[in-house]
């Protein structure tokens, strides 16, 4: 909303205005090349500038191109190709709730799932060609569930614990099972 000036032989000024409560505004006199602050442009700098002008899309490259899809189509082929069996049923899977929900960016949102199996995919990977490394990592968190019972137990023999409770008692029937598996694992290293 531009502000009404007035110019007369005194000079550039604001009309003098009545405010809602019914008083009165002085008229003001303006300076040339005065401009008020709600017409001021917001400053911004060439950061967003530069954002601000930038396109969504790359150069060349339309909302409605029918390429971009066979692009898309050609990747999902090709990570597809490279999923175990499980991860393709659990694709499919995902594909059929998404297109009982609707289709709404069903092609993007497959090729990120597509990308988050490869990498989960290629951790297991890693971690499947240093089994030893694996064992060591198990036979620790078995050791500490192991301690973790032994200072249960004490617990309840020094009358810490009067009544435990089920999964406190679920835990020291674990006992026998969890020693086992560490000899297992001993033996393996």
């Amino acid at each position: 909303m531009a502000t009404p000036y007035v110019t007369d032989d005194s000079g550039k000024y604001i009309p003098s205005t009545q405010r809602p409560d019914g008083t009165w505004r002085k008229q003001r006199k303006v300076k040339e090349g005065y401009v008020p602050q709600e017409e001021v442009p917001v400053y911004e700098n060439k950061y967003v500038k530069f954002f601000k002008s930038k396109p969504s899309l790359p150069p060349g490259m339309s909302h409605t191109d029918p390429s971009a899809n066979k692009t898309q189509q050609s990747t999902k082929a090709e990570i597809e190709s490279s999923l175990s069996k499980t991860a393709k049923r659990n694709l499919k899977r995902k594909e059929k709730r998404k297109q009982e929900k609707g289709e709404r960016g069903v092609v993007e949102e497959t090729i990120e799932e597509l990308e988050k199996v490869n990498i989960s995919e290629a951790k297991d990977k890693t971690t499947n060609e240093n089994p030893a490394a694996e064992n060591a990592k198990k036979l620790k968190n078995l050791r500490k569930k192991l301690r973790q019972v032994e200072e249960l137990q004490q617990k309840i023999d020094c009358g810490e614990i009067t009544e435990p409770s089920k999964e406190q008692l679920d835990k020291l029937a674990r006992r026998k099972g969890i020693e086992e598996e560490i000899e297992d694992l001993e033996l393996d290293l």
